[in-house]
């Protein structure tokens, strides 16, 4: 059978380049690439994206290979009714590797037509490194390879002021927007660029934080031979995303000339303040995902789906959020509890395999994102634990000693969390430190939880009780002894 790509399909569209992408995971392809697509097939948007990687480069050769193209397929609620569609998307243009075409990214920065920088590199990736150095090809992170970028737009441009870009990074973070354009100023000045440089990136350019809101599973490795028959060609790049989708957009109103989205169905916003969309939607459904990840997947289950439909688990996390997250948010409790429910319908999408494993990238971060502030807002509101939720730090403590049961897990996260959780549970099982001293020695360590969080009252007893529990007797036997009757 043919590989999917320009040669093979010919049904595809050619448009300028106006989109510089950091990141050819899934997630944007299935969420931001099918919205220019949108564009481009109901405006006058006309433009394609330019893809280069975060780190490693096997996607993009990949993505190459197909000449961009790629096939995505949603299936969910779409109107009231289970609809399952796919179509193919022609609005990546190309990807271009940073360590082996570095002088291909360049010419880009010079180009008339690029506006728009959009990326998405994880929660850790919005961070400075001080090792990073103008001359690299590439910097080692991503905000260093964008300070370079848009140095080079701004020698090529001769800092015009009408040569900025609209940068809009989807990262769940706060402020994403904000803390981007903060750490290439932080760039400017640790490689003593010019200050006209500094002033350009100011003027110039359009910093907008904003908040995506779609559930992409990815590859689906469970029915690629069925829907490869069904579209006829090989495709290496397929990804299955549900039907919803938000994307909120701080930024200025004019942003709604340049993104043409009214009209177009399209549920993408440009709003004054995404606070309220952020804190919802991170808390509920995102939190909710980071925390079920470790427990589920301990207790030999795969997916989203399953975990919340499984008799234990599902009830446990539809408590956790109906009872401990959603009091912790501003607003109506009605709305709250409406958008709580979709959330747990979407989680049961029966088209969607959400594997565990694939939201389990860089937990740590995540968790402190997501539902460290819930845990401490429950705490200061309730002046007592959120058992729930510590019963799933807990597992995420677990699950980072790195085995289901003799089963290796394949942990991915920063090298330097993984080798602090291999050290800690090294000792452990070298009789070195006992559960209550490991549970001391990770709630303690502020370079994870930016915080010490022995000091919330009960928290270190907690954990280290729930750990014991689950080293004697598993996590399922544990949250059945712990949530048996009171979960209901």
């Amino acid at each position: 059978m043919q590989r999917l790509n320009r040669r093979t399909y010919k049904d595809y569209n050619t448009y300028p380049e106006k989109i510089l992408q950091f990141g050819e995971g899934n997630f944007l392809r299935g969420f931001v690439d099918w919205q220019v697509q949108v564009l481009n097939e109901k405006t006058d948007f006309n433009g394609s994206v330019v893809v280069v990687q975060p780190r490693g480069s096997e996607k993009i050769e990949r993505l190459n290979n197909q000449d961009g193209l790629f096939t995505l397929y949603l299936q969910g609620l779409k109107g009231g009714k289970p609809v399952n569609e796919h179509m193919v998307i022609d609005s990546i243009s190309r990807g271009i590797n940073l360590k082996t075409d570095y002088q291909e990214y360049l010419k880009l920065a010079a180009s008339d037509e690029l506006r728009f920088i959009i990326s998405n590199t994880t929660e850790a990736g919005i961070a400075f490194n001080p090792e990073d150095k103008l001359e690299d090809r590439p910097q080692r992170s991503f905000p260093g390879k964008l300070a370079a970028f848009l140095y080079h737009r701004f020698l090529a441009f001769d800092g015009d002021v009408n040569r900025g870009c609209i940068l809009i990074p989807c990262e769940l973070i706060e402020n994403n927007g904000g803390k981007l354009k903060e750490v290439v100023l932080k760039y400017a000045s640790h490689w003593n660029l010019d200050s006209e440089f500094t002033a350009w990136v100011h003027q110039a350019n359009t910093f907008c934080s904003s908040l995506v809101d779609r559930i992409v599973p990815g590859f689906p490795t469970d029915s690629i031979e069925e829907k490869t028959a069904e579209i006829g060609f090989q495709d290496e790049l397929m990804v299955v995303g549900e039907q919803y989708h938000l994307w909120a957009i701080e930024g200025p109103q004019s942003l709604k000339q340049e993104l043409p989205v009214a009209g177009t169905g399209l549920n993408t916003v440009i709003v004054n303040d995404l606070t309220p969309f952020r804190t919802r939607k991170v808390r509920i459904l995102n939190g909710a995902h980071t925390a079920m990840t470790p427990m589920a997947y301990l207790a030999g289950l795969e997916t989203v789906e399953e975990a919340v439909k499984d008799a234990e688990f599902g009830l446990f996390i539809r408590k956790m959020i109906t009872e401990e997250i959603v009091p912790t948010l501003e607003g109506d409790l009605e709305d709250l509890s409406l958008y709580a429910s979709d959330v747990l319908n979407r989680f049961a999408n029966p088209f969607i395999k959400h594997y565990l494993m694939s939201i389990s990238l860089n937990s740590i971060s995540k968790f402190k994102t997501r539902n460290l502030p819930a845990l401490l807002d429950y705490v200061e509101k309730n002046e007592s634990l959120p058992k729930r939720m510590i019963f799933s730090l807990s597992s995420l403590i677990y699950f980072y000693r790195g085995k289901r049961e003799e089963e290796p897990i394949q942990l991915q996260d920063q090298p330097e969390i993984l080798e602090f959780f291999q050290a800690i549970w090294r000792q452990y099982e070298d009789n070195l430190v006992e559960v209550k001293e490991l549970a001391e020695k990770v709630l303690g360590e502020q370079t994870l939880w930016e915080m010490d969080l022995t000091s919330i009252p009960g928290l270190v007893d907690a954990v280290s009780a729930n750990l014991h529990q689950m080293e004697q007797k598993g996590v399922r036997n544990t949250l059945k002894e712990l949530y048996g009757t009171s979960i209901r």
